[in-house]
Order: C-alpha cells, then sequence, then structure tokens
C-alpha cells in the first residue's frame, strides 16, 4: 500500500499486466461470475453472432483494474469506481492496468483522490477507460 498522506495530482498508481487471456481464463471467469453468454466461451456462437472469435467479459477488465485499485489503497477507501468500455478485449491480449491521480481534495471531512483509470493492450489500445475517488485521510 502507499503513504496516503504524501499522494498528490500527477502521481502515477503502479501499473500491472495481466498473463494473456485464455479461454481457460475466460471459462473459469464464466463459472466465477455466473454470467454463462456464450459469446465468450463458444466460438461457433461467436462467429454466428459476426465475432471472429469469443472475447472477455468487459466486467473481467474492471475487475483486474478493480484490483489496481486495491493494491494501491486498502479497499474500504474507495468511494467512487466507474469504466466506460471502449473496445472489446480479445482472446490471447494481455492486459495493462494503469492510472493516476487528477486532483487531490477534500470532501465529507476527509482528504480524498480522483483517479483516471485505463486498461491498454500490448498495442496501446484502450479497453476501458475509467475513473474512482479513493478515501487518502
Amino acid at each position: 500500500m502507499v503513504e496516503l498522506s504524501s499522494i498528490k495530482a500527477g502521481d502515477s498508481l503502479p501499473s500491472f499486466t495481466t498473463p494473456p487471456v485464455s479461454r481457460l481464463t475466460l471459462a473459469l471467469y464464466c463459472g466465477a461470475s455466473g454470467d454463462h453468454n456464450p459469446m465468450h466461451v463458444d466460438i461457433d456462437y461467436a462467429r454466428a453472432g459476426g465475432s471472429p472469435d469469443v472475447f472477455a467479459h468487459g466486467m473481467l477488465s474492471m475487475g483486474c483494474l478493480g484490483r489496481l485499485l486495491t493494491n494501491w489503497v486498502p479497499q474500504a477507501r474507495i468511494r467512487d469506481y466507474g469504466v466506460r468500455f471502449t473496445a472489446i478485449t480479445q482472446v490471447g491480449e494481455a492486459i495493462t492496468c494503469s492510472g493516476s491521480v487528477t486532483e487531490v481534495f477534500e470532501a465529507d471531512g476527509e482528504r480524498r483522490a480522483r483517479l483516471t483509470l485505463q486498461t491498454t493492450n500490448q498495442n496501446g489500445q484502450v479497453k476501458l477507460a475509467g475513473d474512482a475517488v479513493v478515501a487518502i485521510s
């Protein structure tokens, strides 16, 4: 965890990169999440729907980005978290989760940081763009 008292605008969160998304990862996520949409695990179904292959659940990527936050601050300090899905994450893509502090401010009697977050594939294509607010005091 980070030393919260020293956080300032412009600071970067420690990024990490996932292993490439595999079909096994998608199948395991289906079981863990209860999201059994065949677009994520059945290649024939995905192709019939116009996709060249199955692809990752958006919420799987959102969970990875949530892990970026909880690697940085305790979960209890997260005040707001949201994302916009900007591109499909394909099988075989390694996803890098990153973020930065855009603002430090006071609200509801506590010091908070506003963050911008994103996931990108190995080619730099943004897959998720998000933001969060965390308590830092």
